[in-house]
Formats: C-alpha cells, structure tokens, sequence
C-alpha cells in the first residue's frame, strides 16, 4: 500500500485556551485536527495532574496532520496561542494513507 509523507504536530496547552488555539488553526487554513484530554505529566515544574497544581481546567493536546509544506504555516498560528502560555509543541514525521484528506 502506498503512503504519504505528512508531518504530526502535537501542541499540549491549557484546557481554556483550545478554542483559541483551534480558531487560529482554522484561520490558518488547517481543515483537521483531533483534541485529546491530557490526566496529568511532569514538566520543568515537576509532576502534575488534573486536579492538581494546575486546577481542574486541565490540559489538552490538540493534534494536527499536515502535507510538510504546511508546518510553517501552522506553526505560526500555534505560536500566536502558545508563546504566552504554558505549552509544548512537538513535531514528529509521520506516513499516512490517503494523502487527499491533508
């Protein structure tokens, strides 16, 4: 079977900025995405959860699938969110079937 190349972004941040976040995705042209509750971690501040140091708002990962000739694009929209806030964004390269839908 043939894959594609494409790129995974996943950006982790505060539970009250995703519809932030995601309306600067989707202002950016990103048609797609998939939101994730995160339970917990441990970061530069040590261990956390949910219902811990970060309250119960919690986090969320938001991950995006994207044709690599995209990335900058999306990256600068995330960084508009992200660059003021608690927040990773990781980038890994990744293959996908049916390459039309990204």
């Amino acid at each position: 079977m043939q894959t594609h190349n494409a790129k995974r972004v996943e950006i982790v941040i505060e539970a009250p900025l995703e519809k932030r976040l995601t309306d600067a995705l989707m202002q950016s042209g990103v048609t797609g995405y998939t939101v994730l509750p995160v339970l917990g971690g441990s970061g530069r501040s040590g261990q956390w959860s949910r219902e811990g140091q970060i309250g119960r708002a919690g986090m969320v990962t938001v991950v995006c699938l994207i044709k690599p000739e995209r990335l900058d694009t999306l990256l600068d929209a995330a960084f508009t969110v992200v660059s003021k806030h608690i927040g990773v964004v990781s980038i890994t390269d990744a293959q996908v079937l049916r390459a039309e839908r990204f």
